[in-house]
């Protein structure tokens, strides 16, 4: 048995000429001379040598294949089945390129087809080919394909009318559905489908719990299949006598709709799932142009487009939530019927796909994750950079190659700190300032700048913490002027004065090391908390108003952390904390990701349950601010605590990771 495959290489051609090859047969593929070097790999995959997979060079788009008239005659009354598989699709592939591949290429592959007296056709259309026909496409349906705007729906509902209507030798169509990867391993080759949706699914995961629920959208029915099902049908219908001129759907006859498919990988993926799906027919009784007007409004399509940017999911992908089209599949389940070759269940083998996608497709994988690949070069700037966090953090961009600008209030220390990082080869800049004065902070932002030129990104890292109740804080109003004179007005201080060459190179990051307190709004630390939660908000109005203008902010929600900082409060010796170099490894991830806020899932939840149940996070706040006493107001952070931390207290800490009490 001989054949003959375009797209043999491709992701459904590679699995079929393994099922091809284990008849005994002998295949031939079409390929271009650069794409030779693959086949290699592809034949050790396969097992065997070019005595039983044989290269056919030639070119999809050219008369023939552009196979030449020599390869053409030996190939002539030798070819049992040609299987034309070679086709973009790729939704966001231009029209021409669509055109030229998806009908040009298939009108090529028929004539080749008869110009080598092939025995049997078979092409590989798609579900695609109805276009976005509103309710049952049978088998036999063609002609009743409807809305077939999309370039891809149009292409694929063209090419498989050229065979139709061109082809002079035996042919066979099949329309395959939503094709995902193997349903025993995984192996898939591109983003394609539900995989759209991957991102997403893993980025709300790295956010919330797994058993919070999230509101989704409910959505018309996807037909997804594993390509291994897709191929094991091909290759059975294929030999089978008496069905020339059919056509088989290829697909899943009980679909998901999209919510379900959804929900079925967040669980495969660890995500949370979604408790509340929507409905659009909810919103039918809206007129379709009002609809349309409110979806070409300017913020709906820049909020859109930024939403679908961040997740990877491209426009076009929208036009399927809604999928209309059911297929029925009753001559493919006849040709089918007593083999044991069926779709299996999603729920079945989403794990393994997702599993794949994870280790092998990700995008993230793709990407420069590197702190180097990130700063190397770039001026960044750190205030509070002496000691603790800032510290930790400046010796890791000072080692990635950074232009690093450091900032304190101590000559001694910076001399010292600047010392110890040159010496490891970091390009270091150090400029004494004390951050709480506006007058030094407007000189080092004019130094600096006359120095570098720019600021790439600005670490507003040095802070002030106090830790005492209101009720021994009456006399003590200073304790909030001077948290919000270095907390607050420092750090503005400096964002508008490195702001405006950011916005003129269209290019800059603000990261803000803020606090957890700022979401559980932690007793004891009105002050500190008052004073880090008007930079977050000012931070969030000014991201609002450069958004276009790509200088953005990270508000790092930073639970406690053993540093100088803390050390007056010996109580916090005995609770959980994070290392000044945890706590680095937050810092530089957000310079390298750009996220909007970085928070632990403890402290998100505190946020969430402030927002729907105040009362109770009241009660839990003021448990833990009864449970633990109060420090010295004296100089020198003189406890009045107790000697000893109680077991009580210890396993509340470990419960409250991270919270300041």
């Amino acid at each position: 048995m001989n054949y003959f495959l375009t797209g043999g290489t491709g992701f459904i051609g590679r699995f079929l000429v393994e099922k091809l090859l284990a008849k005994g047969g002998t295949v031939h593929l079409l390929m271009r001379e650069q794409s030779a070097g693959k086949l290699d790999a592809l034949r050790e995959r396969w097992g065997v040598d070019d005595s039983r997979v044989k290269a056919v060079f030639g070119d999809l788009t050219r008369e023939n294949l552009g196979i030449d008239a020599k390869t053409l005659k030996a190939l002539t009354g030798k070819v049992d089945h040609f299987f034309h598989l070679a086709a973009v699709y790729d939704m966001d592939a231009d029209e021409a390129a669509q055109q030229a591949t998806n009908i040009d290429g298939t009108r090529a592959a028929v004539n080749a087809a008869g110009a080598m007296k092939a025995k049997h056709f078979h092409h590989v259309s798609s579900i695609a080919a109805a276009g976005l026909f509103k309710g049952i496409f049978r088998e036999d349906m063609f002609e009743e394909a409807e809305k077939l705007d999309h370039p891809y729906l149009m292409t694929k509902h063209i090419s498989e009318k050229v065979v139709r209507e061109e082809c002079k030798v035996p042919f066979r169509i099949y329309r395959p559905g939503m094709v995902v990867g193997h349903s025993e391993t995984g192996e898939m080759d591109k983003i394609d489908g539900p995989y759209y949706f991957f991102k997403m699914i893993q980025k709300i995961r790295r956010t919330l719990p797994q058993w919070v629920p999230t509101i989704g959208v409910e959505g018309g029915r996807l037909n997804v299949v594993p390509v291994d099902f897709v191929v094991n049908a091909m290759d059975h219908i294929a030999h089978l006598e008496d069905e020339d001129g059919k056509c088989f759907h290829l697909v899943d006859s009980d679909p998901y709709k999209v919510g379900e498919i959804l929900n079925i990988f967040c669980e495969a993926g660890h995500a949370p799932k979604m408790g509340m799906r929507i409905d659009s027919r909810m919103f039918g009784f809206v007129p379709p142009f009002i609809r349309q007007s409110l979806k070409n409004l300017p913020p709906i399509k820049r909020l859109t487009s930024a939403v679908l940017d961040d997740m990877g999911i491209p426009r076009s992908v929208l036009s399927f939530i809604n999928y209309p089209t059911r297929f029925d599949a009753r001559e493919t389940e006849r040709a089918l019927k007593g083999t044991g070759i069926e779709v299996p269940r999603l729920e079945s083998y989403a794990p393994v796909i997702w599993d794949f996608w994870e280790r092998h497709l990700d995008p993230d994988l793709f990407r420069d994750h590197t702190l180097k690949g990130t700063v190397e070069g770039k001026v960044c700037v750190i205030t509070g950079a002496t000691s603790g966090i800032g510290l930790a953090t400046a010796e890791k961009l000072a080692e990635a190659g950074a232009v690093l600008v450091i900032g304190a209030r101590t000559k001694s220390k910076l001399d010292e700190v600047t010392a110890s990082l040159e010496a490891k080869g970091g390009n270091v800049h150090a400029y004494q300032c004390d951050f709480s004065d506006m007058e030094e902070c407007d000189r080092f932002v004019k130094t600096v700048l006359d120095n570098h030129g720019h600021v790439d990104v600005l670490v507003n890292n040095a802070g002030r913490s106090i830790r005492r109740s209101l009720s021994l804080s009456f006399d003590r109003f200073h304790d909030f002027e001077r948290t919000m004179q270095l907390n607050y007005f420092g750090s503005v201080r400096l964002i508008m004065g490195f702001a405006p060459s950011m916005l003129e190179r269209n290019r800059g990051h603000v990261v803000n090391i803020s606090s957890i307190g700022v979401l559980t709004n932690a007793p004891r630390f009105s002050a500190y908390v008052a004073s880090k939660s008007a930079l977050d908000a000012f931070s969030r109005c000014a991201a609002s108003e450069w958004s276009d203008r790509n200088v953005t902010f990270t508000t790092i929600n930073m639970p406690l952390v053993k540093t100088p900082m803390i050390a007056p409060t010996k109580i916090y010796d005995s609770v959980p904390t994070l290392s000044p170099e945890e706590a680095a490894d937050l810092v530089t991830n957000a310079i390298i990701e750009r996220p909007k806020r970085v928070a632990t899932r403890l402290g998100i939840f505190a946020q969430v349950l402030h927002a729907l149940a105040p009362k109770m996070g009241e009660i839990v706040m003021n448990t833990g601010y009864r449970m633990f006493p109060d420090s010295s107001p004296g100089v020198g952070g003189k406890s009045i605590e107790r000697p000893k931390v109680s077991t009580e207290q210890v396993a509340f800490a470990a419960v409250m990771r991270g919270i300041h009490w």
